[in-house]
């Protein structure tokens, strides 16, 4: 089973949170108490989102995701569970996505619990901000959860819209904010997974939160093999089988062109 994190996105020019000496970098996070309970919490988060998802959303896969898809397609890994919220192993190819965290793409209403598509979020709140996309240009760093830094006098004047449904509800991106909990189904099927595929590659986390970190934890109390490539320390670093210190993309790259070779002319039975 492939475990993925932020690190496996920047090559698409979405930056993790922390650098390769595992250091955090200075945003952080919307948590999620902040963004329930304060108006003008939830008021920062979408400005600055707003401006940032073009960024998500225009972003491609990059050559790690590709090759994660090619090593499915070769039979080395099984099912992908990614920390990530941007899509990127999909639009990459990869099938058997397990989005932990969630995905940007989607909206819920905290109070009704209708879904939408954050296309037509996208265009109600380009509406109630008319010239607020101007500021595009201006835009810097973008988040791994796919918010902006702005000054918070231009995050004064932006103007929130309500659910469609039940008109006052409190819109989220459907994904799993800083002091949110998985929902438990999904992390007992991430734990089923592992147990079937009996090993687990990292790619591109840190670790650093418990809701990746507990699958290295049970792989290892398991005896599964545990291997991580990741430009950095890690948390899992004792427990880890093999930390490979590299690139993702070059080096799963030239892992699925190894594989291909090797497989190339082989009896089936010697391939399997």
């Amino acid at each position: 089973m492939v475990l993925s994190g932020a690190g496996i996105s920047t090559e698409s020019g979405i930056p993790d949170y922390r650098g390769p000496d595992g250091i955090r970098r200075s945003q952080d996070p919307m948590t999620f108490a902040e963004f329930s309970r304060s108006a003008e919490g939830r008021r920062r988060y979408w400005a600055r989102s707003h401006l940032g998802w073009r960024r998500i959303a225009t972003a491609a896969p990059n050559a790690g995701h590709r090759a994660v898809a090619a090593l499915q397609q070769l039979g080395v890994v099984g099912p992908v569970v990614t920390q990530n919220v941007d899509r990127l192993h999909q639009a990459g190819g990869a099938t058997d996505v397990l989005d932990l965290h969630g995905t940007l793409d989607v909206v819920v209403c905290l109070d009704c619990g209708r879904r939408c598509s954050r296309s037509d979020l996208e265009t109600r709140l380009q509406a109630a901000n008319p010239g607020f996309d101007a500021l595009v240009s201006e835009v810097g760093r973008v988040n791994p959860d796919g918010d902006v830094d702005l000054d918070d006098d231009v995050v004064v004047g932006f103007e929130l819209v309500g659910c469609r449904a039940c008109t006052t509800g409190r819109l989220k991106p459907d994904v799993v904010f800083f002091g949110e909990s998985v929902p438990r189904p999904r992390v007992a099927e991430c734990y089923r997974r592992l147990d079937e595929a009996g090993a687990l590659l990292v790619l591109g986390s840190s670790l650093t939160v418990m809701s990746g970190y507990r699958f290295v934890r049970h792989a290892a109390k398991h005896g599964y093999p545990v291997v991580i490539v990741n430009q950095g320390r890690t948390r899992g670093d004792g427990e880890a089988t093999l930390h490979v210190w590299a690139p993702l993309g070059a080096s799963l790259t030239e892992l699925v062109r190894r594989l291909e070779a090797a497989t190339v002319g082989a009896p089936a039975a010697a391939t399997t």
